[in-house]
């Protein structure tokens, strides 16, 4: 959870959650393998029923990719997906009446080839059944290491296909695990598989997030006994202290040119917001007040920053122009709205509400001003939308646990991202590759 709120657990406007930084400063199953299990709540409107046939030789992998295509389309809330009846690979003749009598509109089929290199010629076709005609046909040489993110951007091909929207299968999240006293910051595919642990600590990890080019992170990390922003290289390993002013240094956030990065700072007292340079050097103090501001995004277009402040008596959201003006303040519902996140186009802003003594995600029409709960949970925490704008990640708890989950914007379609058991908390979803 992004989030420097001081701890006024003594007012019952502010209920002790899990602020570390506050503290600090004051379905469709696919059996065949079980990581390809798609844990699913709600039904998702309009749905595409697509047919998967087991790629041809792919029983020799250790990992079947129409498991992986099979499980991301599912996933994205869009598709209803099936298996073939019959055997199919990319040059199979796919009677279009046939498909339509058992209510398919789309299938696909493939193979896998291995080559005496040991690279993999994998290729696929994509059929759709009520335009009859061939859509996508595709071979692909990869590395065996490669498989995983070849079967994603199979994946992403089928979904930018079928619904004219880029798919998010190849883009990577980080989160943080949390197993007995140690945190790690792992960075993995958008199913929570595979991936890498970016940084291992006895120390909690907090408040991840993107560099546009996908290629570093900025993190707040307690292994010095305070909070201290770290900016983080994700292809050469390489960090660097940014912010490790007096006080808590906390909840970073790139701008959406990667120039700089907003945070928030207590070097002259109460937390406000300031501006840095990505390679280090003087805060720009953003914000002056006498109120606790906090928790930092940008606008996509860079021209406003979304935070969070008790200005007004309880914590909400405000916007604040950085041409000049002073901050608006942006949710009314509720008298305790946190963790502000912006969708792509920045129409839409998704955000954590108390709703009694729950904390829900919500979604803010920006334009229109509508709110909608999406969750019928009661401890969710940090939403942070896909690139596509499509989905939102977020934590939450189940049966004791902190899991992630994903839902679509009108909340009808969920599912819990694969857990090893541990806490996973904090989750940021990664930009498309550039």
């Amino acid at each position: 959870m992004n989030t420097v709120l001081e701890d006024r657990s003594s007012s019952p406007a502010w209920p002790r959650r899990r602020f570390l930084t506050a503290l600090a400063a004051a379905g469709t199953a696919f059996p065949a393998a079980a990581q390809f299990r798609v844990d699913v709540s709600g039904v998702g409107a309009r749905q595409i029923p697509i047919a998967i046939a087991p790629f041809r030789d792919e029983g020799a992998l250790p990992t079947p990719v129409s498991g992986i295509v099979g499980a991301d389309l599912a996933r994205s809330g869009m598709f209803r997906v099936a298996g073939s009846p019959v055997a199919l690979d990319e040059r199979s003749v796919v009677a279009a009446a046939d498909w339509r009598a058992r209510g398919v509109d789309a299938v696909v089929a493939g193979s896998v080839t291995r080559m005496a290199d040991g690279r993999l010629d994998i290729r696929f076709t994509l059929w759709d059944i009520v335009k009859g005609e061939q859509l996508v046909a595709q071979s692909k040489l990869v590395l065996a290491a490669d498989l995983r993110l070849t079967a994603h951007r199979i994946a992403d091909a089928i979904h930018e296909a079928l619904t004219g929207e880029r798919g998010v299968n190849a883009t990577r999240i980080v989160y943080v695990v949390k197993a007995g006293k140690r945190y790690t910051l792992n960075v993995t595919d958008a199913d929570g598989e595979g991936g890498q642990v970016a940084l291992a600590s006895p120390e909690p990890i907090i408040s991840p997030a993107w560099s546009p080019d996908g290629r570093e992170l900025a993190y707040v990390s307690f292994e010095t006994q305070k909070a201290v922003v770290w900016v983080q290289d994700l292809i050469t390993g390489s960090r660097r202290k940014l912010a490790d002013f007096r006080g808590s240094n906390s909840a970073p956030a790139w701008s959406p040119d990667g120039r700089e990065l907003a945070m928030t700072l207590t070097r002259d007292g109460i937390s406000q917001l300031y501006a840095m340079p990505r390679a280090g050097g003087t805060p720009r103090r953003l914000t002056s007040s006498s109120a606790i501001d906090t928790e930092p995004v940008y606008a996509p277009d860079g021209r406003s920053i979304f935070f969070v402040s008790d200005r007004g008596g309880g914590p909400q959201v405000y916007r604040l122009p950085l041409d000049g003006g002073g901050p608006q303040r942006v949710t009314f519902t509720g008298g305790y709205n946190i963790s502000p996140a912006v969708s792509p186009d920045g129409k839409l802003l998704a955000y954590i509400s108390r709703q009694g003594d729950a904390f829900k995600l919500m979604t803010l029409d920006l334009a229109a001003g509508g709110v909608r709960t999406l969750t019928d949970t009661r401890d969710d925490e940090s939403p942070s939308f896909a690139p596509n704008g499509k989905l939102i990640v977020y934590a939450t708890r189940q049966q004791g646990r902190d899991v992630l989950m994903t839902t679509t914007l009108d909340g009808s379609f969920k599912t819990r991202l694969v857990s090893s058991g541990a806490d996973m908390r904090e989750p940021a979803w990664g930009p498309f590759e550039r």
